[in-house]
């Protein structure tokens, strides 16, 4: 094979596994906007940039509070579920 032979071996060779990167690289893009965007509905936790526990998922922006403040709400858990129960007549539910 002689030298203009081989750079067109390789050249095409070059351009098929060029074409596979592009091809792997946007499935790789796309595979990762899907993990980014949560499926609607769906409740989830996130560490907040300034160590906050975010709650996303409940509406339209994230609930967020540090850690402390968690703790001292989910230790009132059962007053707010008698609240919620007390006052369910006046309590608007989201459909």
């Amino acid at each position: 094979m002689d030298g203009l032979a081989l750079l067109l071996v390789v050249s095409i060779d070059f351009m098929a596994s060029e074409e596979d990167l592009k091809t792997e690289i946007e499935r790789l893009r796309a595979e990762n906007e899907a993990l980014k965007q949560p499926a609607r509905g769906r409740v989830y936790l996130k560490v907040s940039e300034k160590g906050g526990l975010s709650v996303y998922g409940m509406g339209r922006f994230p609930v967020t509070l540090y850690r402390e403040q968690w703790e001292k709400l989910l230790s009132m858990a059962e007053e707010i579920r008698a609240f919620i129960r007390d006052n369910d007549h006046s309590l608007k539910k989201k459909e």
